[in-house]
Parts: C-alpha cells; sequence; structure tokens
C-alpha cells in the first residue's frame, strides 16, 4: 500500500517540477536526470534522482527496489544516460548501471551523504518514503 501512495506522488507531484526545470535548463542542486530505456517500449524515459556522483562513478539507492520502473529498464538495458549539473549549465553523460543487491543500502547513503553534501535531502526523502532499498551504481564513460 505504501508503494502504491508513494509512486502515485512521485509520478504526478514531486517529479513534475523537477523534470519540468531540467527541460527549461535549470537543474536543482543535488539532483540528477536518470536517463534509462524502456524496456517494453524502447523509448527513453527519465527519472529524477538525487545527486550521486563521486568521482566517475554515480550512485543511486532506489526507494522500491526491483518494483521500480528505472530499475526494471535496467534490467532490461544496463546502459544509461544521466544528466549531471556542471556549474550552472547541465550535460548528459553515458554509462553502465550495476544493481548491487549484497550493498548496505542505508550504509551507502551515509557513505554518500559524506562525499556530496547536496544529496543529505534526497538520502532523508528515500529513506522516509522508501520500502525496499536497492543500491545502483553507474560506472561512467571516460
Amino acid at each position: 500500500m505504501k508503494h502504491r501512495i508513494v509512486h502515485f506522488l512521485q509520478k504526478y507531484l514531486f517529479n513534475p517540477p523537477i523534470k519540468l526545470l531540467f527541460a527549461i535548463g535549470l537543474v536543482p542542486p543535488g539532483y540528477a536526470l536518470l536517463e534509462t530505456t524502456g524496456r517494453k517500449t524502447g523509448k527513453p524515459r527519465r527519472t529524477p534522482v538525487g545527486n550521486g556522483l563521486v568521482g566517475k562513478q554515480f550512485w543511486i539507492v532506489t526507494e522500491h527496489g526491483q518494483k521500480a520502473g528505472y530499475v526494471r529498464n535496467i534490467v532490461g538495458n544496463p546502459r544509461v544516460r544521466l544528466k549531471l549539473r556542471n556549474g550552472l549549465r547541465a550535460c548528459w553523460s553515458t554509462g553502465t548501471a550495476h544493481l548491487l543487491p549484497d550493498d548496505d543500502p542505508r550504509e551507502r547513503q551515509r557513505w554518500l551523504t559524506n562525499q556530496v553534501p547536496t544529496s543529505a535531502y534526497n538520502a532523508a526523502a528515500v529513506r522516509f518514503f522508501g520500502t525496499q532499498l536497492l543500491t545502483v551504481r553507474v560506472d561512467l564513460d571516460a
């Protein structure tokens, strides 16, 4: 039940304003835009995620684990794009996503907030709204 409510709120209330900001070229601090390929349609699917950029890796702790649409898309095709803040602008980076079911997502979030302080708000929201946390690592291309 919690998953359904949170999914509805994210899809229709929380994510649209963030996607709109990305669309008009304003990148909110602490966020990135993850683009996966739809597992059924083959179309690009974009989802706001917390900024987890550390070096050449991008870390995501998903709220709903294997139930998250973008996680199911990653299982179908692990090649992804990320729209990342670069100063006041944003640029796309490509990479390969890996699901890490053996990683401790809560510990990963603690580590991530030390590495990327702007991710603290997102980490708190993920813990509050999350139903089945899962760590995803994206290895960015050179």
